[in-house]
C-alpha cells in the first residue's frame, strides 16, 4: 500500500508536540494506531514501524514525547543520555499528552474516530500500559517489553504509581510482549502483570519469547532477535485486526 509520512505539530501548554504522522494515500476512513517511542526518543526505527503499520492501512502517529527537551533523541550506545531524557517526564504530563495525540487523530478526515489503537517499546510499552487504562479512547493495546508497569519508578511526582495500579479501570484488549532473558523486566514482575489482569478478568494475553533480551523487536540494536520480532509482527498485525478494523 503507498502511503505519505511527514512531520506534523501538536500544539500544547508547554510549546508544540512534533509527530511523524504516516498515512495511506488515497480516500477513505481508517482505525489509528499511536506507536510510543523507545526512551531513545522519537529516532528512525520508530519512524519505521509508523510506516510499517500505516502501510497495513492505518493512520499512523509517533509522537514526540521528549518535545519539551532540546535534545530529545539518543544513540543505542548512549543509555545514559536515555535514562536522562526519560527521567525527566511526568506521567501526568506523558497522559495529557496521550489525550492530545488521541485528539489529533480523531480529528483527522480520514480516521475513524472510534477506532484507535496504540503500541509502544521499552518506555513506549510503559506508557501504552498507563494510556490504555486510563483512557477509554484507546480501543486495543499492545505495549512491548514496557518495563516499570508493575513497580513504581521514580517514587515522586514523575510515576508517582505503577501503570498496574489503574489496570482495573483498562477497557481495550491488550497483548504484551516480553523477553524471556530482559533483564529490566523480570519474570516475576511480567507473572505479576498476567495474574493481576487475570485477576481482573481483562482481555489480554502475554507473550514471553525465550532467550528474547530487552529491545528483541529493534533491527538496529545488538538485542534484536529476528525470529521473535518476526512472530511478534505478525500477532501484532492481527490483534489490531480483530480489534479495530471490525
Amino acid at each position: 500500500m503507498e502511503i505519505s509520512a511527514g512531520t506534523v505539530g501538536i500544539k500544547r501548554p508547554d510549546g508544540t508536540m512534533t509527530g511523524w504522522l504516516a498515512r495511506p494515500q488515497g480516500d477513505g476512513s481508517h482505525a489509528a494506531i499511536i506507536v510510543v517511542m523507545e526512551a531513545f526518543g522519537l529516532n528512525p526505527h520508530i519512524k519505521d514501524v509508523t510506516e510499517r503499520l500505516a502501510k497495513q492501512g492505518y493512520v499512523v502517529l509517533a509522537p514526540d514525547v521528549y518535545y519539551r527537551e532540546t535534545n530529545g533523541v539518543a544513540g543505542y550506545d548512549q543509555l545514559p543520555d536515555a535514562l536522562r531524557l526519560m527521567s525527566s517526564l511526568y506521567d501526568a504530563k506523558v497522559l495529557d499528552d496521550m489525550a492530545a495525540a488521541v485528539a489529533f487523530l480523531q480529528a483527522q478526515p480520514s480516521v475513524r474516530p472510534d477506532r484507535i489503537g496504540m503500541t509502544g517499546f521499552c518506555m513506549g510499552g510503559r506508557i501504552t500500559f498507563l494510556t490504555a487504562s486510563t483512557n477509554p479512547a484507546i480501543k486495543a493495546a499492545a505495549p512491548f517489553y514496557g518495563g516499570g508497569i508493575s513497580t513504581v519508578m521514580q517514587g515522586d511526582e514523575h510515576t508517582p504509581k505503577p501503570p498496574l495500579a489503574y489496570a482495573d479501570s483498562l477497557q481495550a484488549p491488550m497483548i504484551l510482549f516480553f523477553g524471556e532473558n530482559d533483564p529490566f523486566i523480570p519474570l516475576d514482575h511480567v507473572a505479576a502483570i498476567k495474574n493481576r489482569l487475570a485477576d481482573l478478568g481483562k482481555e489480554a494475553e502475554t507473550i514471553v519469547y525465550p532467550e528474547a533480551p530487552h529491545g528483541f523487536f529493534c533491527e538496529e540494536r545488538d538485542s534484536y532477535r529476528p525470529e521473535a520480532a518476526a512472530d511478534a509482527w505478525q500477532r501484532l498485525l492481527t490483534f489490531f485486526a480483530k480489534h479495530l478494523n471490525h
